[in-house]
This record gives structure tokens, sequence and C-alpha cells, in this order.
């Protein structure tokens, strides 16, 4: 790997990281911003932009509920006549959370992700100015690639859907300008799990908002043709897909801190086959996550479990079990764009049951914690399935980078074939190599 992606390294309450305490500092348990500079050394780093939302536990929300007037307007408090009924939700949880500040008062604070996750009010010139302090200093410790983390709801307005708003994008093409002028050739790279027309257009024009983008399709396509041992849908998709231009690119990925989206695959496939894959994986020990609809109905938002674990039955055997997981990461591989393989893959994880349990979350049982000397202890056991994955999964990647048809914008052609198929071609001319994917069992 040339390129290392951090999940939030910063003092945190909640989630994982994602619940950023003081964007400026690092955890004592990752080190020090001494440790993030050595790191530099030795790989190019992706940091993670918690644009939207800060935690409850931070100085700036703490001041707010102190009743300090610099902070007033950080943050969106809002009383009980505003029309939030066509807000997107992406939790279960409510949209408005009650903090009692300091002189007594109760205030309803905008929390889209969680009671833990206060959303920022970027329409608040000081907001907007230390937002973009904190990209500074970021870029100033060494990331050559910047995530914007659920940037899709940064702008607010009651009485729309605030999801990707006008001024949302405004807020990329600013982050993106100042990156241009600061850091050339530093990487933006959006998170919006959404449908697929709605992630891409904050490519903007090409030029002005972000280079990558999530292909947030991929991993339950992926999924969803080795369960069923059919790939139509999955073909039809990548034949329609946008080639990548020498300005953009796609950033593919099977798994991820967070779960599997299902948001995605509506519009792709109907909505019964989308709750039968639910299930069948639920049967199997997966977890998911449901959001709120707008008719006051649910729908699962996504699946939590591991890739391993979402390929594979229980019962299965580790030859069956490594030879699917691989089948998946050998499509994540060729595909256009620039693959992106998560900490818990490379190791070849399962569910963590136990984890999620202590947590309290579903999406903890895909973010298991390691001991360094007992990792290295089992990756040295070479009928291990976790060395095993390892193993495999070095000789695929290894095999990637010595072609250069797979250049992320090298050309693909989807050849028609057995459903059970899944074949194209990258590159073209000479350097043209055919990709067979055996989805069959």
């Amino acid at each position: 790997f040339n390129i290392v992606h951090l999940l939030p390294f910063y003092p945190y309450s909640s989630d994982d990281g994602f619940s950023v305490i003081d964007y400026q500092q690092v955890s004592p348990v990752a080190g020090d911003w001494e440790d993030v500079r050595k790191l530099g050394l030795s790989s190019r780093l992706m940091f993670d932009y918690v644009c939207n939302h800060i935690s409850a536990s931070s100085e700036w929300f703490r001041q707010f509920l102190a009743g300090n007037p610099k902070y007033e307007n950080y943050f969106i408090s809002l009383n009980g006549d505003s029309d939030l009924s066509g807000v997107t939700r992406p939790r279960q949880s409510p949209l408005l959370t009650a903090f009692r500040c300091e002189n007594g008062e109760t205030r309803h604070v905008w929390t889209t992700f969680s009671a833990d996750q206060i959303d920022l009010n970027f329409a608040h010139p000081d907001v907007l100015r230390d937002m973009l302090d904190v990209l500074l200093k970021y870029l100033a410790e060494g990331a050559e690639y910047v995530r914007l983390d659920a940037v899709g709801y940064m702008w607010k307005e009651p009485g729309t859907s605030c999801i990707h708003l006008h001024k949302t994008h405004l807020l990329v093409k600013l982050f993106r300008a100042v990156v241009d002028y600061v850091s050339p050739g530093t990487v933006i790279i959006t998170e919006t799990n959404v449908p697929h027309q709605d992630n891409i257009s904050y490519f903007g024009n090409g030029y002005d908002e972000a280079q990558m983008v999530y292909q947030f399709p991929l991993p339950p396509l992926v999924l969803h043709a080795i369960h069923c041992e059919n790939g139509e849908t999955l073909k039809r998709w990548a034949a329609g897909l946008d080639a990548c231009t020498p300005a953009t690119t796609f950033f593919n990925f099977l798994a991820s801190h967070d779960g599997i989206g299902l948001n995605p695959l509506r519009g792709l496939l109907p909505e019964p086959e989308i709750l039968r894959l639910v299930e069948a994986l639920q049967q199997e020990g997966a977890r998911v996550s449901y959001k709120n609809n707008p008719d006051g109905s649910t729908s699962p938002y996504e699946i939590n479990v591991t890739y391993m674990d979402a390929l594979n039955r229980q019962a299965d055997g580790d030859d069956i079990r490594l030879q699917r997981f691989m089948l998946a990461h050998a499509i994540l591989l060729a595909f256009p764009g620039v693959p992106a393989v998560y900490i818990q893959s490379i190791l070849g994880s399962r569910n963590d049951i136990q984890g999620a349990e202590i947590a309290g979350h579903n999406r903890a049982i895909n973010r298991q914690k390691y001991d360094v000397t007992e990792i290295e202890k089992i990756l040295s056991k070479p009928d291990s399935l976790r060395a095993r994955v390892f193993c495999e999964l070095k000789k695929l990647i290894a095999c990637r980078t010595e072609q250069t048809a797979f250049h992320p914008c090298a050309p693909m052609r989807v050849i028609e074939c057995h459903e059970s198929v899944f074949a194209f071609t990258r590159g073209q001319g000479n350097e043209e190599i055919v990709c067979l994917f055996n989805l069959s069992a």
C-alpha cells in the first residue's frame, strides 16, 4: 500500500473517532503529531476531516451550553415550529436533541447522526473560519488526501431535504480552492452514501470539487452477485458507468469502518430483492441499521457485518470462505478507479459479536481492536484464515500494480456472457487484459 487512510486519530468521545473533541490534537493512544509525520515518511497519508459535526464534549459545544455569546451560533438550535418534515434522515435517532444549558434553558440542537455528534452551523462565518483553520492544519501536518466525512449534510435549511444543497457544493468548492492554492496536488475525496447520481455530483465540473468519490454501489452489488450467483445487475451497472478522467476517479472499496450501505442499491435492485438479501444476512449473524422515512416508516440503511462473513455462511469451511473473499477482492482490484482495502479485510476478520455488544452499537461488529503482538502471532501461522487472506491479498495487489491496464483511467468494456460470469476488459491494444470472475458455486 502506498497510501494509508487514517481514521480520525483526534481526541473523541464516541463512534470510534467520529465524535471529535479537538480537531487540532492527536489522541494520546495514537501518539502525537510527530508520530503522524514519521508515518508520512514511508506512506502517503489520507486524513479524515470530520466537517459536519463535533463532539458534545468539545470545548465549542461546552461554551455554547455555558452561554458564551461567541459560540451562540456555532450550532443550530430550533423551536418546535420549524418544518423539518422533508429532512433526509440517515438514522432512527431524533434530528433534534434536547440539551440543558447552564442557565436552566433547554435548547433543541441539530444532531443528524447521534446525540453526541453536534452538527456545525456553516452559515456562521466564525465556524467557516475555524473549520478552514482545521483544514489548513491537516495540510501542514502532511495530509496528501483529505476525506470529507458525511459531507452531503453540511448545509441546513428547514423546509428542504438538507442534503446535497447548493451551498453544500459551494463549501466543497471553497475547500478545493483553498487546498489547490495552499497545497497543490492534494486530493479531496467525498464520502456520500447515496445513490450514484447524487454521489458523482461531487465531482463538480471535474476540476472544482472532489477529485475522488466513494464508489458506494460496488460493495452491495458484488455481495448480491456472489450471493445470487448471478452478475446481471452488477454487469448492467458497470457497463453504464462513466469513465474515469485524468482529473477525477472513483474510490473503490468493499468494506469500511461503516456498514455496507443499501441506499446505493435503490433504483438498481427492486426493494423486495434488497430485503431478501438483508434477511439472508441477518440469519447468518449480520446486524442491520435502519433509517426513518418521511412517511413515518423505516427502511434498512446499512448492513453491519465484516465482508468475510457477509459473503459466507457460518457453516462454510475456510477454503470456500477464502475463495469467495478473494473473488470479491479480485473484482475490486480490477475495477476502474483507485482500490482501497479495509484493515479488517487485509487481516481476514470475522464478525466481532462481543465487541458490538460491549460498544452498544452495530458498527462495532466490523471495528475490532487488536494488540499488535497478538495479530502478528496469528499472521505468522500460515494455516490460519487470517494468514491465508493476508498472503493471497498481497499477491493480488502485487499483480495489479504490475499491469498498466489497471491504471485508474484505463478503459473498461463489459463483455456479454453467462449470467454467473462477470467479464470485462481493462486497457487497450497490447496492454488489454481480459478479466473473468466466476460468481457461481
